[in-house]
C-alpha cells in the first residue's frame, strides 16, 4: 500500500527517505502532511528549544571518583558515578 518516498529537507536541502513504515505510522496517527525536515534537522530543532541542563559535581559514594549529575546533591543521600549507579541498579533487580 505504501512505498518509500524520497523527500527534500526544507532546512538543509538534503534528501531523506520517508519510509513505508513511517507513512503507515503517520496515517495511523491521523497526520496528513509529510515531514518537511530530515531526522537530523528535526532533532536539532527539538533540542534547540530545550534549556541547557545545569550539571553539578559530586563525589561518588562507592568509588570516590568525581561524578557529574543533573540534580543538586544532598548530604543525606548518596550520589554515584555512572558505572557505580549501574551496579547499584543491577543489584536491586
Amino acid at each position: 500500500m505504501y512505498e518509500d518516498k524520497t523527500l527534500i529537507c526544507k532546512e538543509c536541502g538534503a534528501e531523506f527517505v520517508f519510509t513505508a513504515g513511517e507513512q503507515e505510522f503517520y496515517a495511523s496517527k491521523g497526520f496528513e502532511n509529510e515531514p518537511q525536515r530530515c531526522k537530523a534537522c528535526r532533532d536539532a530543532r527539538k533540542n534547540a528549544q530545550k534549556p541547557e541542563r545545569e550539571m553539578y559535581t559530586a563525589v561518588c559514594a562507592a568509588c570516590g571518583k568525581e561524578a557529574r549529575v543533573p540534580f543538586k546533591p544532598r548530604e543525606d543521600r548518596p550520589v554515584y558515578c555512572s558505572e557505580c549507579f549501574a551496579k547499584v541498579r543491577e543489584e536491586q533487580e
